[in-house]
């Protein structure tokens, strides 16, 4: 896949519960920026623990959660190395420890 110059940034998502399926990857989008990406990125894992979360559930349980069958985001582009941006340990671990708000009912 050719990416635009304007937005050389793509974000890929990979779904936990299928594992190693490359067919089940899809792409999100693409950014102009890294930061751009990176916030993307961290939505991504967001929303998807907001998905798994259950009043009362201890970070513990809603990392494992997401580690079974949360959304992974795959970030690609220019930098000094690659892979780029967050992995899901690195994202996903904070969120968990109590920066997920519970969504209001």
């Amino acid at each position: 896949m050719s990416v635009a110059a304007d937005k050389p940034y793509r974000v890929l998502v990979d779904d936990n519960f299928a594992y190693m399926d490359e067919d089940a990857r899809y792409e999100y989008g693409a950014f102009a920026t890294l930061d751009e990406a990176v916030a993307a990125c961290q939505a991504i894992v967001e929303a998807s623990l907001q998905r798994g979360y259950r009043p009362g559930m201890s970070a513990t349980a809603l990392y494992e959660g997401y580690v079974a069958a949360g959304r992974t985001p795959l970030l690609s582009g220019p930098a000094p190395s690659s892979p780029l941006g967050p992995t899901r340990g690195n994202v996903a671990r904070p969120l968990c420890g109590g920066r997920v708000a519970p969504k209001d009912t």
